[in-house]
C-alpha cells in the first residue's frame, strides 16, 4: 500500500512540475510577445512559482547531501526536483524501507 502511494506521488509530482515549467515558459513568452494571459490564471502562476521554488530548494539540499549517501549529486538533484519531498525522504531514509509495504 505504502509503495503504491509513494509511486503515485512521484508520478503526479513529475507531471505537475513539468506542467508548471510549461506554464512559466508560456508566461515568459507572453510577456516577450506582449500577449494577454487570462486573468483567472494569475493565481495559478503564483501557486506554480511557489511549487517550483520549493522543489528547487529541495533539489539543492539533495544535491548537497547526495555524496554522503553515495549518490550522484546532479542526477539525484534533478530527480528530487521532479519528485519533491519524496526524493529527500528517500535520500535521508537510513533504513531504506520507504518503499516497502508494511
Amino acid at each position: 500500500m505504502k509503495k503504491n502511494i509513494v509511486t503515485s506521488i512521484k508520478f503526479i509530482s513529475t507531471i505537475l512540475i513539468t506542467c508548471a515549467i510549461g506554464l512559466e515558459l508560456w508566461n515568459i513568452y507572453a510577456i516577450y510577445t506582449q500577449a494577454q494571459i487570462p486573468n483567472f490564471l494569475h493565481p495559478v502562476f503564483w501557486i506554480e512559482r511557489v511549487a517550483v521554488i520549493s522543489h528547487l530548494i529541495e533539489a539543492i539540499i539533495a544535491t548537497y547531501f547526495a555524496p554522503s549517501r553515495n549518490k550522484t549529486p546532479i542526477k539525484y538533484g534533478i530527480y528530487t526536483f521532479f519528485v519533491g519531498t519524496v526524493g529527500l525522504l528517500e535520500l535521508f531514509d537510513k533504513t531504506n524501507n520507504l518503499l516497502e509495504d508494511r
